[in-house]
């Protein structure tokens, strides 16, 4: 669609929507910004737009906004269910959002990832490799830089890297050139109610694809394994139990790529097992994810592996934070389900107090519940969730007695999370910040809530020195 004179409504003001309200009027679009908060509670996000040819229609969104709209961008946290989204609907107004009309627009190659868990290591590594390929990449989408900005500025020989949450893919009518699908786990089933939709919406990756384009799937998850039947593009596939024919797999201990991954047509060692820096299986099989992407790409071999060997992970997902009286700290405040909990969980051998709370997204606990009661010293409950983490964890504590859990604490905060964790941690231990919940009862979003740690523990180190 030419954006020129359109009238375009924004829902939500965030992240994506203060980008789309910035480059909307570039394309001369006017532009409407509606959001539920009011002006008080949206001060900082309004600063952001001064200057900005905008209107706004705060506190609410009435539906007589649609009746001088020619389209509806929404958001990644608004819902489709919204009155005013479903009563667009029915007038046929178009529904897109900034992944969508970035997408449209690119003239780049696009290399999309989406996933249950995995998503931002994969993307971030992927798009090491291409740099350390001497391309011009961009790295951004529903992490870090939204992108939609950026594209006066990407041109046709560079490549964009771009993470794709089933937010934004659910109303999506176009593909990435390279799509990736990690796996597909129950994961934001308050918004998208039952594991079919979810899957739905995650296959909308590669349903639109052309026969020459790309797509990368996970061969030991089924419903991921499971869209090559639906694949208009080429497949290819990363396993960490098997051989593939086109893709990356693991050999023994070693990473090794293979067909259109490897210009030689023969399987390639990329690095040793022991040589990737990030603790745990599933993230073996993040780096075989970005080597079977990267190779698919054009990617060297060689640039495959200084970029594995260079890259130390990513910020709030298993982040060492510090160590302090032989006690280690570790942020990994982005595992928002408790399928990343649990994976978590198994990177360590050492006595773990887990730190589980915040909203949950009406997902099944009784895995991880049932993993903390063998592997954990302790748990400590916070947030708005926490009483129902800890009667889940109680429960499966009553069936397996001879687990290593010892106590099972049910605090308010994060902060006292960490109080009670310093109390209870000794020397060997590690105390784990992996929430399993979404931050939104307190926090804007997990960083900020992973941020919020950090400074908790700096602030412990410090009266441990005065002390």
């Amino acid at each position: 669609m030419d954006l020129k004179g359109k009238r375009v409504l924004v829902l939500g003001i965030a992240r994506q929507g203060k980008a789309l309200a910035r480059w909307l009027p570039t394309q001369g679009a006017q532009v409407t910004l509606s959001d539920n908060r009011d002006a008080g509670a949206l001060a900082d996000d309004l600063l952001d737009l001064l200057g900005f040819d905008v209107s706004y229609a705060l506190g609410g969104h009435p539906i007589e906004l649609l009746n001088e709209t020619d389209m509806v961008c929404v958001s990644g946290g608004v819902p489709l269910e919204l009155p005013i989204v479903q009563a667009a609907m029915q007038r046929s107004i178009p529904i897109t959002n900034d992944a969508v009309l970035f997408l449209e627009r690119c003239p780049a190659m696009v290399i999309g990832v989406t996933g249950s868990a995995g998503k931002t290591t994969t993307t971030t590594l992927i798009a090491r490799m291409c740099e350390a390929d001497g391309r011009k990449t961009w790295l951004g989408g529903n992490i870090g830089n939204v992108l939609i900005e950026d594209l006066d500025e990407i041109s046709e020989d560079a490549v964009v890297v771009m993470e794709l949450s089933s937010f934004q893919l659910e109303i999506a009518d176009v593909s990435p050139d390279v799509s990736v699908v990690l796996n597909v786990t129950p994961n934001h089933l308050d918004r998208h109610k039952t594991m079919q939709n979810y899957a739905a919406a995650k296959a909308n990756i590669l349903t639109h694809q052309a026969g020459d384009d790309i797509v990368i799937l996970n061969a030991d998850d089924p419903i991921s394994n499971s869209f090559a039947d639906i694949a208009p593009a080429n497949v290819g596939y990363f396993s960490a139990a098997r051989m593939v024919s086109n893709g990356a797999f693991l050999l023994g201990r070693r990473l090794a790529v293979v067909g259109e991954s490897s210009p030689s047509g023969s399987a390639r060692v990329v690095c040793e097992r022991q040589e990737i820096s990030l603790r745990g299986d599933h993230n073996v099989a993040n780096v075989l994810a970005a080597c079977a992407t990267a190779g698919a790409a054009g990617i060297s071999v060689e640039a495959m592996r200084k970029a594995i060997l260079e890259f130390r992970g990513v910020e709030h997902r298993l982040e060492l934070v510090d160590t302090i009286g032989g006690v280690q700290w570790i942020n990994d405040s982005i595992a928002t389900a408790p399928e990343r909990v649990v994976a978590a969980l198994r990177s360590f051998e050492e006595p773990v107090v887990l730190l589980l709370g915040g909203r949950d997204k009406n997902l099944p606990w009784q895995e991880l519940a049932g993993l903390a009661v063998e592997r954990c010293k302790a748990v400590v409950c916070f947030g708005e969730h926490g009483p129902a983490i800890a009667e889940n964890v109680n429960y499966a504590r009553r069936g397996n007695l001879g687990g290593k859990l010892q106590r099972i604490e049910i605090v308010k905060t994060l902060p006292e999370a960490v109080k009670m964790a310093a109390a209870t941690a000794k020397r060997g231990n590690v105390v784990l910040l992996s929430p399993g919940c979404t931050s939104y009862d307190a926090y804007k979003d997990f960083a900020e809530r992973g941020e919020h740690f950090r400074q908790l523990v700096a602030e412990l180190k410090r009266q441990k020195r005065e002390f």
